[in-house]
């Protein structure tokens, strides 16, 4: 007698925004110790690429009035919001900008949170792995959702709060532990890298309009 077959249950789709890091259980002591200082020049690049401008107007009444731009990334996901409303498009060349400058954040982060000790490149990927799928607007994106998604993560602003703080004592726990040991607890490194994940997730959905599938609340 032929054995029935049993049924296949099928694989859920990969998350169109994934994060990964290579983990290196061994440190480097003396930059872990002023990793806060080293990151300094990176960061300055990274905020002169996306901060936004600043002007300040005095008028002759004594009247004065500041007024500042939103920067380089809130103007990009609302053009981009924009365009999906409007013309049912997302351009290709903005959305490798938009993943190239994720990718570079990225590998800041990674290097702030200790995840990794090759100090960022504004080119190679290094030991970050950071992929985001390109959408078929028409295929796969609701043009109206894009007015809503970020009301819509708020149950994950909330989670991801709580989560960093506890991303932030372990992050403070593995300098000690790299400091003492060179060695970057793995449970450590799996839990901080989980809320990177998640936030990116987040950041995909809501602000990067990549997707309609709602984040999972998941580490993993």
């Amino acid at each position: 007698m032929s054995t029935p077959a049993q049924p296949t249950v099928p694989t859920p789709a990969a998350y169109p925004a994934r994060l990964d890091v290579d983990f290196e259980p061994e440190h480097h002591r003396v930059t872990t110790l002023f990793r806060l200082v080293l990151v300094i020049p990176v960061a300055i690049v990274y905020g002169a690429l996306t901060a936004g401008a600043t002007s300040t107007v005095v008028y002759e009444s004594g009247r004065t009035v500041t007024t500042s731009t939103g920067g380089i990334v809130a103007g990009l996901s609302t053009a981009t919001m924009l365009m999906i409303l409007f013309r049912k498009r997302y351009p290709r060349w903005w959305f490798d900008f938009a993943r190239e400058l994720t990718r570079f954040a990225t590998r800041i982060g990674a290097y702030v949170v200790l995840l990794t000790d090759d100090y960022p490149s504004t080119v190679d990927a290094q030991k970050v792995h950071l992929d985001l799928d390109y959408p078929d607007v028409e295929r796969d994106l609701n043009r109206w959702l894009p007015l809503v998604k970020w009301f819509l993560a708020i149950p994950h602003y909330v989670v991801l709060f709580f989560l960093s703080i506890g991303a932030f004592f372990a992050v403070v726990v593995a300098w000690f532990a790299i400091l003492f040991t060179g060695r970057y607890p793995r449970s450590l490194f799996d839990y901080v890298l989980g809320v990177g994940r998640w936030a990116l997730r987040v950041n995909a959905y809501a602000f990067l309009l990549l997707t309609d599938r709602y984040p999972p609340f998941s580490l993993r």
